[in-house]
């Protein structure tokens, strides 16, 4: 029971105008919220920004106030995907994504397929997991009705845990998963190795370029397999990073992890490290934190609400600088 609760905690990981010039008028301070189910199967939740009066409504161990019902509002407006980390689902980063459609985006987060709460069957299968975001982009920018509001010329990646690999390789990042042999060797106890050994996978694919073009920019948090990232690995990696590090993380511990990636990066990072912070605290602060204690419960003397107040304006800060205006293709 608690290697699932564990499972569905790597999930469930200036101002700036957003929209294309238009007729001056007040930018919509409310958001609204959908979920779609693409033609694939996969299931999405998305926010935009809205306007009309919100209610607040559960999600999952979540909750987030949103305006039922509401229209995407004209414009042109960039698009946050989100990835979750292993065993998770779309809601694990409902604070931020709301931050994020306050501030002009518009914000779509995957439930990835065999790696979620309900199904975690294929959960080591980690070279699937760049493919699946970007089938989310290309439903958001071809086939979701509300398409014509979204600029694809900027579009940025945020994950967590799982989904930090995620958002690097499809950023450009080239993993070597060989590394994991030595690496579980010396700590068959880290989550990663743990969940190799319970799945039973014993040989590493071969990784194939991955990169999607489309992504301008990304926010790595606590960013799984790590260490498989050289110099090397990372070097096609050019779109602006902002990367943080939980410095009490249990779950993926320094220096396998953040660390690694901070080093192997061929530009300087936006680099956040969080005193106090575990890993499961860039999960969203739960709507009733005793439910799922594991998940949801921080160390004593940490605020988390408190410090997703400042990370939700770090992160949305980050995205409306880089994605501010067209970037050529």
């Amino acid at each position: 029971m608690l290697l699932r609760l564990v499972l569905a905690a790597l999930c469930l990981a200036p101002i700036v105008q957003m929209a294309q010039a238009q007729p001056a008028q007040a930018q919509p301070v409310q958001v609204g919220f959908e979920r779609q189910t693409t033609p694939d199967g996969t299931e999405l939740g998305i926010w935009y920004p809205a306007s009309g009066p919100p209610t607040h409504q559960q999600l999952g161990l979540y909750a987030h106030d949103v305006v039922v019902g509401a229209h995407v509002p004209t414009g042109r407006h960039p698009l946050i995907v989100v990835s979750h980390g292993t065993g998770g689902d779309f809601a694990g980063h409902v604070d931020t994504a709301v931050a994020l459609a306050r501030a002009g985006f518009i914000v779509a987060a995957l439930t990835h397929p065999g790696d979620n709460w309900r199904d975690n069957s294929r959960a080591t299968r980690i070279e699937e997991r760049p493919a699946a975001l970007s089938a989310t982009i290309t439903y958001m920018v071809q086939a979701w009705p509300d398409r014509a509001a979204i600029d694809a010329d900027r579009i940025g990646a945020f994950g967590f845990s799982a989904g930090g690999f995620t958002v690097l390789t499809a950023a450009g990042g080239r993993p070597d998963l060989a590394r994991l042999q030595d690496h579980c060797a010396q700590h068959p106890k880290f989550f990663d190795c743990s969940l190799i050994k319970a799945q039973k996978r014993t040989t590493a694919p071969a990784w194939s370029n991955l990169r999607d073009a489309r992504i301008k920019a990304i926010v790595v948090a606590a960013p799984a397999l790590g260490f498989t990232f050289d110099r090397a690995g990372l070097a096609d990696v050019r779109v602006p990073v902002q990367l943080w590090r939980a410095d009490n993380d249990q779950v993926l511990p320094a220096p396998f992890y953040a660390d690694a990636v901070r080093a192997a990066l061929p530009g300087v990072p936006e680099f956040h490290s969080i005193p106090n912070a575990g890993h499961f605290d860039f999960l969203a602060p739960c709507a009733n934190p005793a439910i799922v204690p594991q998940l949801c419960q921080s160390a004593p003397g940490f605020d988390r609400a408190a410090f997703h107040a400042s990370f939700d304006v770090a992160v949305v800060a980050f995205f409306s600088a880089k994605l501010a205006t067209q970037r050529p293709h």
